[in-house]
């Protein structure tokens, strides 16, 4: 069934119409500071488009500059593309048509120094041979948006 997003300035609320005929929400608060200085330029490859709102609902008023791939392919297109001008990529692990550890391997192929941060509802053990070829970091989804705007805003800031 169909999702929607409703918002203003202060809030987000994101729903799901549930197959057993449940209603799920999330509230999302779009209060803070707006920083209009870019931080670093994120791409987040979600075959979620809710979570990807999300993210970039969260992160560009933090000063991120926030590009979105709705499928692995997609977002290892881009990245084979626009790998120079992208400080940190957020990747989900469970994707119809391969999972984060390939496309990992395929953006490394690209630049073996990419700086990924799993973003994934699994167990912490998927990513396991991941950190051993260089994931820098690992959130556990449902998550916070303080934590998760300050876990990225370590990724781009480590050197």
């Amino acid at each position: 069934m169909p999702s929607s997003i409703l918002h203003n300035n202060d809030f987000q609320v994101l729903t799901r119409h549930a197959p057993n005929g449940m209603t799920l929400a999330l509230l999302v608060s779009m209060v803070g500071t707006v920083s209009t200085k870019c931080r670093g330029r994120v791409l987040a490859i979600d075959d979620e488009p809710e979570l990807l709102e999300v993210v970039r609902n969260s992160l560009e008023p933090h000063g991120f500059e926030v590009h979105t791939a709705s499928s692995a392919k997609e977002g290892v297109e881009y990245y084979e593309q626009n790998w120079r001008s992208i400080n940190l990529v957020l990747l989900d692990f469970l994707m119809p048509d391969m999972t984060g550890d390939l496309v990992f391997e395929c953006l490394k192929h690209s630049n073996p120094d990419v700086r990924t941060v799993l973003l994934t509802g699994c167990e912490d053990h998927v990513a396991e041979r991941m950190f051993e070829e260089g994931l820098r970091g690992y959130i556990h989804k449902p998550f916070g948006l303080d934590e998760f705007v300050h876990q990225v805003a370590e990724a781009v800031d480590s050197v």
